[in-house]
């Protein structure tokens, strides 16, 4: 007899939906994580008194989140405590001009308005074709498996409207933006985003172009740090028995006649279960916990044409001083055109750009208990990558945030290294050692049309019996909602073929 009926390697969110809707379903579940803490990229440690998120900084489309927590007999709202943020969204030039987006959909046309008439009349249009993409993608892409056509074909089936935009898949988030907004101080509060899928504007699906939107129906932050959503989906899945055990790094999938039997840990235990639920990297999985001798030629081939997806290194600030920030969000101003020249002359070349483009939170704007009275948090993510040309990350990485401050303190955040009292650096070396993303890639694989859905490693192992993946290697994706989603197709398909 199995010691457990399922397995879970990773206690990132994908992997504790997973277990907490196993052990829901009456399954003996023990969840394997190789870290000191849950969650991934979806953390929160603590540094001087100073609270910083990992990786994940804000929370958005609910709708999987919600679905989960009812599955667990309870309410997301309930769980977790979702501090709305509005503005949602401050973007600033590089002369330290900025614009600042509300919630509000119509007051955020009324800003557009007065920088462009046009641009103004546009958004309304733009915002009633992405909500109602925005719903549709809600109702299918994100909650249904897309492991075969056959899955595509019955998400079609469900809500027929998927087919109205189909076309938006096949074009780029470039084209879909530009069909919209012709100012170019109005493209460049529409093309950061792109990046959020780890693609410039030219190659990321015309699809993605819903966030611009998407974001105005609700942006939140977990009370606490982002660490509070897998602390939940735990909490959920203890309740029902789930077991989680820390410090447990999984370095081999016991496979018998292309059946997952169980895990090898790092320390020789062997653990026996009757499913294996993987949320770590797909191509990790296959090509050394299983061993690429096990799988068929096709699959072999198949795992490794994966292309890695981006990395990011982040950089966490505690300071001393009222930040001069408008919102939790803010971005450096940057057109479709210029995201991409980053891409193909920055990234392509190994060579990290002297003024950045990037993310700024302030986690504290919405939650000040993160940090000491009179204190502040800041996650800067300056964008950057895995490969750099003449160099390596333990080299560059003291002149990267000695830069980044530097250039920031001079418009973006006047005052910022005059104030510092904390800061530390997550490269995307770091984030390879430390949380086993290869390359430092936070979504896995890349994300454009070739590696979505049908075509990203399947949830349903094709090629072992037993085997289930959820996280960022499996569709829908990466990020919160899309790896909680992950958790909850796999846990469905569990339960109708185990």
């Amino acid at each position: 007899m199995a010691d457990y009926d399922a397995i879970v390697i990773g206690a990132g969110c994908g992997g504790l939906t997973a277990g907490a809707l196993l052990a829901h379903q009456g399954r003996k579940v023990l969840v394997l994580e190789q870290n000191e803490r849950i969650g991934g990229c979806c953390s929160t440690f603590e540094r001087d008194g100073f609270r910083f998120d990992v990786g994940a900084s804000i929370v958005e489309v609910l709708k999987p989140m919600e679905l989960v927590f009812q599955k667990l007999g309870t309410t997301l709202q309930k769980e977790v405590d979702l501090i709305p943020c509005d503005p949602i969204m401050s973007i600033v030039a590089r002369d330290g001009s900025r614009i600042t987006y509300p919630l509000s959909v119509e007051e955020t046309g009324r800003i557009i308005a007065e920088i462009s008439p046009e641009d103004g009349r546009r958004w309304h249009d733009f915002v009633a074709f992405m909500r109602e993409l925005t719903a549709v993608a809600l109702d299918t892409f994100f909650v249904e498996p897309a492991d075969t056509l056959g899955d595509l074909l019955s998400m079609a089936q469900k809500n027929p409207r998927l087919l109205k935009f189909l076309p938006v898949f096949l074009a780029s988030y470039q084209d879909i933006i530009q069909r919209y907004f012709k100012s170019e101080k109005i493209l460049a509060t529409m093309g950061y985003q792109s990046l959020y899928f780890g693609y410039p504007p030219a190659l990321v699906p015309g699809a993605f172009a819903m966030v611009p939107y998407s974001e105005h129906e609700g942006v939140y932050y977990p009370r606490g740090g982002m660490i509070q959503i897998p602390a939940a989906l735990q909490r959920c899945g203890e309740r029902a028995g789930m077991e989680v055990r820390l410090n447990s790094e999984v370095t081999r999938v016991l496979v018998h006649e292309r059946r997952a039997e169980g895990v090898v840990l790092a320390d020789g235990t062997q653990i026996t279960a009757r499913l294996v639920i993987s949320n770590i990297n797909a191509r990790t999985l296959y090509c050394k916990l299983i061993g690429e001798e096990v799988l068929p030629g096709l699959t072999r081939t198949g795992i490794r044409s994966y292309k890695y997806s981006k990395a990011v290194p982040m950089i966490y600030v505690g300071v001393d001083y009222m930040p001069p920030l408008a919102s939790h969000h803010s971005f450096i101003a940057v057109t479709p055109e210029g995201v991409n020249d980053y891409w193909f002359n920055a990234v392509e070349r190994g060579r990290l750009p002297d003024e950045p483009i990037g993310l700024i939170c302030w986690p504290s704007h919405s939650d000040p208990s993160l940090a000491p009275a009179g204190h502040h948090v800041l996650n800067l993510i300056p964008e950057g990558f895995y490969h750099l040309a003449g160099t390596d990350w333990d080299a560059e990485k003291p002149h990267f945030v000695e830069r980044t401050l530097d250039y920031l303190s001079r418009s973006v955040v006047p005052g910022l290294k005059e104030h510092v009292k904390v800061v530390d650096c997550a490269t995307p070396l770091d984030f390879e050692r430390r949380l086993r993303l290869p390359e430092g890639a936070i979504y896995a694989f890349q994300q454009d049309l070739p590696a979505m859905a049908v075509f990203r490693p399947a949830a349903r192992s094709k090629s072992i019996r037993g085997l289930y993946l959820t996280g960022s290697s499996t569709h829908p994706g990466g990020g919160v909602p899309t790896t909680i989603a992950s958790g909850y197709i796999a846990a469905n398909l569990i339960e109708k073929y185990e």
